[in-house]
């Protein structure tokens, strides 16, 4: 079975490089633009690992991961963001977030790290 990805980014040239990478490596991929939307689909669906920015629409990447942290400690999130101070990387890792990777980034960069997240995860079949 695939491992299901829910990526969460406003900006529609990232979510087209992610898609496209993600989907390459096998994944199934499920996109979405806010933190609302997202916050609706890890309700009603399960995920294996969350990739998300943390400037969003309607509901920071913040609160997004307070939230999958509170309901679903055991999912793995990447955080994708153009943010290089180092108290807002310090404070995703605090938060519980697993990896953290700077816009812009590598594709196979990313395909390493999300296979090295999704290795640690208990979903793992």
């Amino acid at each position: 079975m695939k491992k299901r990805i829910l990526v969460i980014e406003d900006n529609p040239m990232v979510i087209k490089s992610l898609e496209f990478k993600l989907k390459k490596e096998g994944y199934d991929v499920h996109l979405t633009e806010d933190g609302r939307e997202a916050m609706k689909k890890l309700e009603s669906e399960s995920f294996d690992l969350v990739l998300t920015d943390l400037m969003l629409p309607f509901i920071t990447g913040n609160q997004l991961i307070e939230y999958i942290k509170k309901n679903h400690p055991d999912l793995p999130i990447i955080v994708l963001s153009t943010a290089t101070q180092e108290d807002i990387i310090t404070d995703a890792f605090s938060m519980g977030v697993d990896d953290f990777i700077t816009k812009p980034f590598s594709p196979n960069e990313l395909a390493l790290r999300v296979k090295r997240s999704l290795g640690k995860s208990i979903y793992n079949t």
